[in-house]
C-alpha cells in the first residue's frame, strides 16, 4: 500500500544497500565500484549507509525483485541495523516497492527513486527545482496504483444519498496530473526563454560550449576557474544541478559562452532526462562539447562511455567533442598535455582544474575550435611551445 508518509524528504536516517549481479559473471571490480558509487549516493542523499547485502541471479524475481530467501536477509539486516529505509541500486517496479515495504516494514528507495531525492536536495533555482518537482511527480503516479484501496467511495453526484464518487486513489491521480501539466507548462516557458537566448546568441555569432561529463569529474570547478564563477563545487555526486551560462574569452579576443549542466550518471533514469530537457537542450543545441574526465577514476573509461551513452539518448553525440581529462595532480607523473585526431584536431587536454595545470592549452583549444581551424597552424605553434614549456616545468 503506498504510504504518503514514506515520500516525506529523507534525514540522517540508517540505511541498508542492496546491490544484485544479474549477470551472473561476478563482474568483481565492477561491482565493488558500482557498490562503492551507490554508498556515495545514498551519503548524498543524506542517509547512513550502515550495510550492504550482495548477491547473484539470473533475472529479477516478480515479487521481489530479489529472491524470496535474500528478501530475508534483507528484512533481518534491517531489524539487526535498526534501518529505517532500504536501498536498491536497481529500478523497482512499483509492485516490487510495495512488496518490500511490507515485508521490510520499512521505507523503500530504488535508484530512480535515490536519485530524485538527491536532485530535489540540490535544485537551488525556480528552474531547477521545476525540473526535480516534475520528475518526482512522474515517479509517483506510477506507485499509486492500488494505492489507497482499503479507503471507501466518496460522496458524490446528485440526490438525498449520492452517487458514486471518487476513490482516494482516482483523487490524488488526478490532483497529480493536474500539478504535471502545471509545471510542465512553467518550464515550456523556460524552454522558449532559453530559445530565444540561444537565437540571440546564433546572431552575435557567439559559439557555446557545454561542459558534460559524469558526476564529480569536475566540471564546475573548471566551469568556474575558466569563467571566474563561483557556483558551488564540492567533492560529491551531483554537487551542481541547476544550469549555469558565463559568456568568456578566449585567446585572441574571441567571445563565447560556457554551458555548465548537471553531471551525467550510469543507468541516467529516463523520467530525469525527460524532466531535464530544457536544461539539456544546450547540450543538444551546443556547438562544441567539453567531455570533463576525471583522470584520477579508475574507471574512467567506462564513466567516458556512460556519458556518451546518455549524449546518444538526448541526440549530442554527433556534436563535436574535446575531452578534458582532469585532476591529473591527482595521478602519478600527470602532466599537462594536448593530443590531436589524426586529421589535425584537438582530441584531449589533460589539465587540473583545481591548481590550473594545462589550461592555457585548454583555452587556444578553443580558440581553435572557435575560430573555426582557420589558424590552426599559428595555434598549433603556440601550444607546442606551451606544452615544450609546461611538460619541462612538470619534470
Amino acid at each position: 500500500m503506498f504510504d504518503r508518509a514514506r515520500s516525506r524528504p529523507l534525514g540522517a536516517e540508517r540505511a541498508v544497500l542492496v546491490q544484485m549481479d544479474l549477470r551472473g559473471t561476478g563482474r568483481g571490480q565492477d561491482q565493488a565500484a558500482e557498490l562503492a558509487e551507490l554508498r556515495e549516493l545514498a551519503r548524498s542523499a543524506g542517509v547512513i549507509p550502515v550495510t550492504a547485502i550482495g548477491g547473484t541471479r539470473k533475472k529479477p524475481s516478480p515479487q521481489y525483485y530479489v529472491g524470496s530467501g535474500k528478501a530475508e536477509e534483507i528484512r533481518a539486516a534491517v531489524e539487526r541495523e535498526q534501518a529505517v529505509v532500504a536501498v536498491f541500486n536497481h529500478e523497482l517496479s512499483p509492485s516490487q516497492e510495495r512488496n518490500l515495504q511490507r515485508l521490510l516494514n520499512c521505507r523503500v528507495l530504488d535508484r530512480t527513486g535515490l536519485i530524485l531525492e538527491i536532485f530535489a536536495r540540490r535544485a537551488q533555482t525556480h528552474e531547477g527545482k521545476l525540473q526535480v518537482e516534475l520528475a518526482q511527480l512522474q515517479h509517483i503516479s506510477t506507485r499509486l496504483v492500488r494505492g489507497w484501496t482499503h479507503l471507501e467511495r466518496q460522496k458524490g453526484g446528485i440526490g438525498l444519498r449520492g452517487g458514486p464518487g471518487e476513490t482516494q486513489l482516482e483523487s490524488d491521480r488526478r490532483l497529480i496530473a493536474g500539478r504535471i501539466k502545471q509545471v510542465q507548462k512553467h518550464l515550456d516557458k523556460v524552454q522558449q526563454q532559453r530559445a530565444q537566448g540561444r537565437k540571440r546568441r546564433s546572431k552575435a555569432a557567439l559559439p557555446t560550449l557545454s561542459l558534460v561529463g559524469y558526476t564529480n569529474a569536475g566540471k564546475s570547478t573548471l566551469f568556474n576557474t575558466l569563467t571566474g564563477a563561483k557556483i558551488y563545487a564540492a567533492n560529491q555526486l551531483f554537487a551542481t544541478l541547476d544550469p549555469t551560462m558565463r559568456r568568456i574569452e578566449l585567446p585572441g579576443g574571441a567571445p563565447a559562452v560556457l554551458a555548465d549542466t548537471v553531471g551525467f550518471i550510469r543507468d541516467l533514469p529516463h523520467g530525469l532526462v525527460a524532466a531535464f530537457r530544457a536544461t539539456l537542450e544546450e547540450t543538444r543545441l551546443a556547438s562544441l562539447l567539453l567531455h570533463v574526465v576525471d583522470a584520477s577514476d579508475p574507471q574512467h573509461q567506462e564513466r567516458r562511455e556512460q556519458v556518451n551513452q546518455v549524449l546518444q539518448e538526448i541526440g549530442a553525440r554527433d556534436i563535436p567533442q574535446i575531452e578534458v581529462y582532469n585532476k591529473i595532480d591527482l595521478v602519478e607523473n600527470g602532466a599537462p598535455r594536448l593530443e590531436r585526431n589524426h586529421d589535425g584536431s584537438v582530441k584531449r587536454v589533460w589539465v587540473s582544474a583545481a591548481n590550473g595545470a594545462g589550461l592555457d592549452l585548454l583555452r587556444l583549444a578553443l580558440a581553435e575550435h572557435a575560430a573555426g581551424q582557420r589558424n590552426t597552424n599559428q595555434y598549433e605553434h603556440a601550444i607546442n611551445g606551451l606544452e615544450e614549456q609546461q611538460l619541462a616545468e612538470a619534470l
